[in-house]
């Protein structure tokens, strides 16, 4: 049986006292469900001295309405699948509905989603078994097993949020005890598998904001070995504005999975502005956003198919967003994995 560490565990009932907290204790980490950390701290990937609880925060748990929505970091994923006033974003609530089981997104929250540790097959392993590979470059080694001349990790991003609410213009709320600073969601992320974040250790990921989205559609594909409870290894959110006569206005591809960090194809969107989202159109865009993906071996089914079906996955989610029937297609693909 797997145990966690010793740990010291504070509960904060303000964002100000945790931002306060965590200033001051250093190697502290902050915990809202614990789905993905605690199982992280069992396996010794992850061993802080000190848990700062996010539950009893109230104001990281609301959702309001505004300039767009505002979504509070402890957010339940459950609680954004049930929310009517997101049911506009379509993307990010597919998004959240495919995340591991109605247990596990009772609990976790989007704040957690959007900042999950990166994922990778030498990684995700007990300490033991890390131990006998003289561990890797993310956790206690010097050599990425993924590619052994690597300078850096090639971990991957594995969120299901992040990529949807970037394709959604999303922007986020960094609180420390210094004070709050706002970034768009996509500058949140770099392409390091061990540095993947650039929110600062003292500072606290608050809110979500989304902009209202007039004429806009949207849509989250995921490609997984199992239908259910299983981290994706493809993932695409598209976004598409369209006018009253069905001519593209804006559009935004983002992939999750092929990278440390959910990545733009702003090229292949480029492609479909100006007209309207033909068969023709949809296969350029979805061309040109495979360029982009960098699938490595570091998760589930061979790299060079996930390059390939990322074209796939692509066309599927723009064929979607224009109003096709796509609901066999998900059947299929589950079925297919499985």
């Amino acid at each position: 049986m797997l145990r966690l560490p010793y740990f010291e565990y504070r509960a904060p009932r303000s964002l100000r006292e945790a931002a306060e907290m965590l200033a001051a204790t250093p190697g502290a980490m902050l915990v809202a469900g614990g789905t993905d950390l605690l199982p992280n701290m069992k396996r010794r990937q992850q061993v802080p001295p000190t848990l700062i609880g996010l539950r009893q925060v109230a104001e990281l748990k609301q959702i309001g309405n505004g300039d767009g929505v505002r979504i509070g970091a402890g957010v339940t994923l459950s609680s954004l699948t049930a929310d009517d006033r997101l049911r506009p974003y379509t993307a990010l609530r597919q998004a959240a509905a495919q995340i591991a089981t109605p247990h596990l997104r009772n609990m976790g929250t989007i704040g957690g989603n959007i900042c999950l540790d990166t994922r990778c097959n030498y990684y995700d392993q007990n300490y033991e078994w890390r131990k006998a590979i003289d561990f890797c470059m993310k956790k206690d080694g010097e050599t990425c097993w993924v590619a052994t001349s690597s300078p850096r990790c090639l971990a991957v991003s594995s969120t299901d949020t992040a990529p949807a609410l970037i394709a959604l213009g999303a922007t986020a709320s960094l609180v420390s005890s210094d004070g709050e600073r706002s970034v768009a969601l996509t500058d949140l992320y770099q392409n390091d598998g061990i540095h993947y974040l650039t929110r600062r250790p003292d500072e606290i990921l608050a809110t979500v904001r989304l902009p209202h989205l007039d004429g806009w559609r949207s849509t989250y594909w995921k490609l997984r070995r199992r239908g259910a409870f299983d981290f994706p290894v493809l993932s695409v959110a598209a976004a598409v504005k369209l006018s009253r006569d069905g001519t593209v206005e804006a559009a935004r591809i983002v992939l999750g999975a092929v990278q440390s960090r959910p990545v733009e194809a702003p090229d292949a969107a480029r492609l479909l502005l100006g007209g309207p989202l033909t068969d023709a159109q949809i296969a350029l865009a979805a061309d040109a956003a495979a360029h982009p993906a960098r699938p490595m071996d570091n998760t589930d089914f061979s790299l060079v198919w996930r390059k390939r079906v990322t074209r796939d996955f692509v066309g599927y989610a723009l064929r979607e967003v224009r109003g096709d029937d796509m609901r066999a297609r998900r059947r299929s693909i589950a079925k297919l994995v499985l």
